[in-house]
C-alpha cells in the first residue's frame, strides 16, 4: 500500500506542470541554508561565550554584555563573510560570461566544436548532435549559458548577496538570543545557566533538524550532530573560563 502511494506521488510530480514549475523554480535561490547555517553558529558561539564566562564565575550583567556583543559582532562578521563570497560567485559567473561571449565572437568555430563534444559526451552523435549543436549556436544566450553550466560547471542562478547576508544574521541573531534569555528575566540566579543550557540544547536539536532537511541529509543524524558539537564547543568554554578563573585566584 505504501509502494502503491509513493509510485501515486511520484508520477503527481512527474506531471508535465509540476514538471514545468520545478525547472523554473530553480532561477529561485533558497536562502533556508543561509539562515540554518547562521542559526548553528549563533547559537553555538553564543552559548560557548556564556558558558566561558559562567565558568569564569563572571556576574550575570558581564554575561549579558559578552552575550550581546558576540551577538551582534560575529552575526555581522558571519553576514560579511556571506556577503563577500555569494558576491564573488556572482561575479565569477559574470566574468564567465563576459569570456564566452569573447570567444564565441573570436573563434566560433572552436567554440561550436566544444558544444559539439560536450553532448557527444553524453552520448548524442550523427543527425541528432548535428541538430543539438544547430539549435544550441543558433541562440547566443543559450550558447552561452550552455557553456557556463556544461564546461565550466558553474550555476546560472545564484543567491543575491544581500538576501544571503540578511538571513544569515537574522538567524545568527535569533538562535544566539537563546542562552541570553535566561539571564535577561527573573530566572533564579542559581538556575540560570541550567535553564540556558536546556534552552540552548532544544534550540541545538530544532537547528540541526532544519540543517538536515535543507541538506537533504538524514534529520536525526544531524540533529545529534549538531547537539553534539554545540554542546562541546560549549564545554570547551567552560572549562577553559573556569580553569582560567582558578588560576588567577578567582
Amino acid at each position: 500500500m505504501a509502494r502503491q502511494q509513493d509510485v501515486r506521488q511520484l508520477r503527481a510530480e512527474h506531471h508535465s506542470d509540476r514538471i514545468r514549475a520545478r525547472l523554473d523554480d530553480r532561477r529561485n535561490h533558497s536562502y533556508l541554508g543561509d539562515a540554518v547555517l547562521g542559526a548553528i553558529d549563533g547559537c553555538v558561539t553564543n552559548f560557548a561565550v556564556v558558558a566561558g564566562a559562567v565558568g569564569a564565575q563572571f556576574p550575570g550583567v558581564v554575561v549579558v554584555v559578552l552575550g550581546f556583543a558576540n551577538l551582534l559582532a560575529d552575526g555581522f562578521s558571519m553576514a560579511a563573510s556571506n556577503y563577500l563570497c555569494t558576491k564573488s560567485q556572482r561575479e565569477h559567473v559574470a566574468k564567465a560570461r563576459t569570456e564566452e561571449h569573447r570567444h564565441i565572437d573570436e573563434v566560433p568555430g572552436g567554440e561550436r566544436e566544444e558544444i559539439r563534444q560536450i553532448f557527444a559526451r553524453k552520448g548524442f552523435e550523427g543527425v541528432a548532435l548535428d541538430h543539438i549543436v544547430e539549435v544550441i549556436t543558433r541562440d547566443r544566450d543559450l550558447w552561452v549559458d550552455t557553456m557556463i553550466t556544461e564546461e565550466l560547471g558553474l550555476p546560472l542562478h545564484g543567491p543575491v548577496p544581500i538576501r544571503a547576508a540578511l538571513a544569515t544574521f537574522a538567524a545568527f541573531v535569533v538562535a544566539g538570543l537563546v542562552p541570553l534569555v535566561p539571564f535577561l528575566f527573573s530566572v533564579d540566579p542559581g538556575h540560570r545557566f541550567l535553564t540556558s543550557a536546556i534552552a540552548t540544547g532544544l534550540a541545538f536539536w530544532s537547528v540541526g533538524m532544519l540543517k538536515g532537511r535543507a541538506l537533504e541529509r538524514p534529520i536525526l543524524r544531524s540533529a545529534f550532530e549538531t547537539l553534539a558539537i554545540g554542546s562541546s564547543a560549549a564545554a570547551l568554554a567552560y572549562v577553559v573560563g573556569a580553569t582560567l578563573h582558578a588560576g588567577f585566584g578567582g
